[in-house]
């Protein structure tokens, strides 16, 4: 009788597992890519929305903090430039709401108060970051004087009248106004005022308006002098120095510097 003949385990069945083993290792190292870049596929996504979810909590934020939060309300109001005016003076006058939103003040606004005050040539106001509203003043500068119902008053190069003297400051000529001139002429007495070289201020006592070109200067040693309008006051003014150089006189006219007068 024939024995059952033993399973074959020789060099052709080893390879064959082999070939298996080999094939399900590439099959688990096929799934795991597959995995990989399945998974990279959805991180891609859910990065652009991770960041988007974070932009929108973080302007959020922002416009809690700078519309809402007390972090950037207002705390401080800092005036600089004044000497006339005190700061004082300036914030009453702005009114700037404390505890007010830094964000939502209207500038425009508080700048148009502080505009209105009569020392202040002009006026910016900013937001300084997070709780500051600054405000700087540029005052006016006086060129003369004039009495206005009773009171010295300072005139600046625009003729307008803005602060208060005691008395006449003795470096500032004196602006002495008819009754029937009107603020154009003031301002033209101004413009001639502050068109004079220093040399020539320091002569001058005072200046005498009746109309915009009617004005004249009435020198510290009592000598008159016709000026007419402050269209060329500069040639004027080089035509004064040399008459009163070449010419001893009690009287000058250089309304029309091309032919100046003196007698």
């Amino acid at each position: 009788m024939n024995e059952p003949s033993a399973p074959t385990t020789g060099p052709q069945g080893e390879g064959g597992s082999l070939d298996l083993a080999v094939a399900s290792q590439q099959e688990r190292s096929s799934r795991r890519r597959f995995v990989r870049r399945r998974w990279a596929r959805r991180w891609l996504t859910l990065r652009y929305v991770v960041a988007l979810v974070g932009a929108v909590l973080l302007v959020g934020l922002g416009v809690w903090v700078v519309c809402f939060s007390s972090l950037m309300s207002v705390q401080h109001v800092e005036v600089t430039g004044v000497e006339i005016l005190s700061e004082d003076e300036v914030r009453e006058t702005a009114k700037v709401p404390q505890g007010e939103q830094l964000a939502t003040v209207d500038l425009d606004l508080v700048t148009s108060r502080v505009a209105a005050l009569a020392e202040v040539e002009s006026v910016d106001v900013t937001r300084q970051w997070p709780d500051t509203v600054g405000i700087t003043v540029v005052e006016r500068t006086a060129v003369a004087v004039v009495r206005m119902a009773g009171v010295w008053r300072g005139l600046d190069a625009t003729g307008v009248p803005f602060r208060e003297f005691p008395r006449a400051p003795a470096h500032l000529p004196r602006v002495h106004a008819s009754t029937s001139a009107q603020s154009d002429a003031l301002a033209e007495a101004a413009l001639v005022v502050a068109s004079m070289p220093a040399s020539l201020a320091a002569k001058v006592d005072h200046v005498e308006v009746e109309t915009i070109d009617r004005i004249s200067l009435v020198l510290r040693n009592g000598t008159s002098v016709q000026w007419g309008s402050s269209e060329e006051s500069s040639l004027k003014a080089e035509v004064l120095a040399k008459l009163l150089a070449a010419h001893r006189a009690s009287f000058y006219d250089v309304s029309v510097p091309g032919s100046p007068t003196a007698r």
